[in-house]
């Protein structure tokens, strides 16, 4: 790290303990998580999910087993000696329908904590769907939409390289029969006010590196464009706004579809107005990741900040009267890691039937503000 990045560093550390001793501060979890086939056991009538059905050993049981592990996760995740309470906003994917959402944010382990759902039915044809999940008494939504990915299998390369492997994941993207169509996830925006400040969270789960990395890469970069462009359509109406778009991108930090076509940086030093902040980064230069595959790590899972959210002049005079952001972690417990087998050091995700926590690790931000 270089001096002047470290000097930065060290006086936002400093001002922001300053301001915990004093109690004079707001600390908020913002998260993202991919539940990894957070299936019911009922068979649509429209979507590919046989897979998940008591007929394939997706039994009721399973189904609750997998609930309580994610319910576990969810409470203890971005928890800390500072924050006590579990993220105020989770955004998901890879779960089937807003039922499922329902079963979890009812789970015991998280009842008491209120958390409210925003889903919509996208036309993935597995069924599988972003979700945004938020509690209610910190954060109102004042408005929300699904915005359409339009791809197709004409802008795919015409063959998959030899040399390419693709990510070990159920995530298939499937084009319709007799049309170029390949159907995927919506992007999810959704609006709102964070302990009374604007803030709009953007949830992607873009399309998978099915085919081979190089190959499938337009239909990423079609994911970044148009993630660009409802940030730019935020920022047209408020130069200052504060945005988080997060997902499962299925590209790493250092990607085309998201260096260029999102436009992000690595240091906050280097953001302009308009710009957009990647701490994931720097953890991903670092060698971590948040799903692993063939002794490699991806870090997929990212949380990237609209420049409000990191203006330097705030971090220059310790101004925290906005919602500013600190820093971010993954979400890595032993009990997350599988210990034995073709997976082991790997995320404990479903196997031969049995559920797990995901195949990926969850990772999160916080933000702070001081109190009024």
């Amino acid at each position: 790290m270089k001096f002047k990045q470290l000097c930065l560093f060290l006086a936002t550390f400093i001002a922001i303990n300053s301001i915990a001793q004093q109690k004079q501060f707001k600390l908020h979890t913002v998260a993202f998580y991919n539940f990894e086939n957070l299936f019911d056991t009922i068979k649509d009538p429209v979507n590919y999910d046989e897979e998940y059905t008591p007929s394939r050993g997706w039994t009721s049981k399973n189904y609750n087993k997998k609930l309580d592990n994610l319910a576990r996760v969810i409470s203890e995740l971005g928890t800390s000696d500072m924050q006590k309470n579990p993220p105020v906003v989770i955004g998901t994917c890879e779960i089937e329908n807003r039922r499922v959402l329902e079963d979890l944010v009812n789970h015991p382990k998280l009842a008491n904590l209120g958390y409210s759902i925003i889903h919509f039915d996208s036309p993935d044809k597995r069924g599988i769907d972003t979700g945004f999940l938020y509690q209610s008494k910190y954060f109102t939504p004042t408005s929300y939409t699904n915005i359409p990915l339009m791809i197709s299998k004409d802008m795919l390369d015409n063959k998959k390289s030899k040399k390419e492997d693709d990510i070990d994941t159920d995530d298939k993207s499937i084009a319709e029969e007799g049309s170029n169509r390949v159907y995927t996830r919506d992007q999810l925006l959704v609006t709102g006010l964070l302990d009374g400040e604007e803030i709009s969270f953007i949830v992607n789960h873009w399309p998978s590196r099915s085919g081979g990395e190089k190959r499938s890469s337009p239909y990423r970069e079609a994911a970044g464009k148009l993630n660009r462009k409802i940030i730019d359509s935020l920022y047209k109406l408020n130069p200052n706004a504060n945005i988080i778009t997060m997902g499962d991108l299925n590209d790493d930090p250092v990607n085309k579809s998201v260096k260029k076509e999102v436009g992000t940086v690595s240091h906050k030093e280097d953001i302009e107005p308009f710009g957009m902040y990647n701490p994931m980064e720097k953890l991903y230069k670092n060698g971590e990741g948040t799903l692993g595959y063939r002794d490699a790590w991806n870090l997929f899972d990212q949380i990237i900040l609209s420049e409000p959210l990191v203006r330097k002049e705030k971090y220059e005079k310790n101004d925290f009267s906005t919602w500013t952001y600190w820093k971010v972690g993954r979400f890595i417990k032993p009990y997350l890691i599988q210990n034995e087998g073709q997976w082991k050091g790997y995320p404990k995700r479903n196997s031969n039937g049995i559920p797990g926590y995901s195949d990926h690790f969850a990772v999160y931000v916080y933000l702070i503000k001081q109190a009024k």
